[in-house]
């Protein structure tokens, strides 16, 4: 695909500039989001990282980022497991110059649907057009990266209202139940246990619980 010369105006003589070496930097790019496949994000990033060195276009395409923010994974068994929660599921952000060139990169890259931008309507016949590729503001890419950095780890249980769990520990060890309520954002869920006869809800912490299969 060919671009008219106004599609990438975006991409200003001072987007551009060189540094003292000749050598474009990054910091004259843009950032662009590009969907991807869904669970292909990590799979993207290396084939497009590989590509740019054979195709040789290093001196456009600079970063790939997957944007990421800690997260801690409680087993079944109540270990937990560090991880790491995507942002944005299904998108990969590149910052780069954007020509035809480069375009044809980053969209040939196996699993990349397309650029997130504006759909051009075609000027005859039927069907869609194609999309316009458009850069994310400086403000939405610093809040972006900024919110990845400083974000406190997500606990992440899988658990489910219905699930059966048994406490390990607390003063209602070895008590069973079934969940009624799950608050990731707190770390606890809510569970019927049967106290004296009768079912009654109680907060449990998720380190103090373990699903039974």
């Amino acid at each position: 695909m060919t671009f008219a010369a106004d599609e990438f105006q975006h991409d200003t003589a001072d987007s551009q500039a060189e540094d003292a070496s000749g050598e474009v930097s990054a910091k004259n790019g843009r950032w662009y989001a590009v969907q991807v496949a869904s669970g292909c994000e990590k799979r993207v990033k290396a084939n497009l990282e590989q590509r740019i060195e054979t195709l040789d276009v290093a001196n456009r395409i600079f970063q790939i980022e997957i944007p990421q923010t800690p997260a801690i994974k409680l087993r079944k068994d109540g270990s937990r497991q560090s991880t790491d929660e995507k942002v944005f599921p299904g998108y990969v952000l590149v910052n780069m110059l954007m020509d035809d060139d480069t375009w044809q990169v980053v969209k040939n890259t196996p699993n990349v649907i397309n650029f997130v931008g504006a759909e051009q309507k075609r000027r005859y016949g039927r069907g869609r057009g194609h999309v316009k590729p458009l850069p994310l503001g400086n403000a939405e890419v610093e809040r972006i990266f900024k919110q990845a950095q400083e974000q406190e780890p997500i606990v992440k249980i899988d658990m489910a209202p219905g699930d059966k769990i048994l406490v390990l520990s607390g003063p209602f060890k070895d008590f069973e139940g079934e969940v009624i309520e799950v608050s990731p954002e707190r770390s606890k869920l809510k569970a019927l246990l049967s106290i004296f006869g009768r079912d009654t809800p109680v907060e449990l912490e998720f380190n103090q619980i373990q699903k039974e299969s």
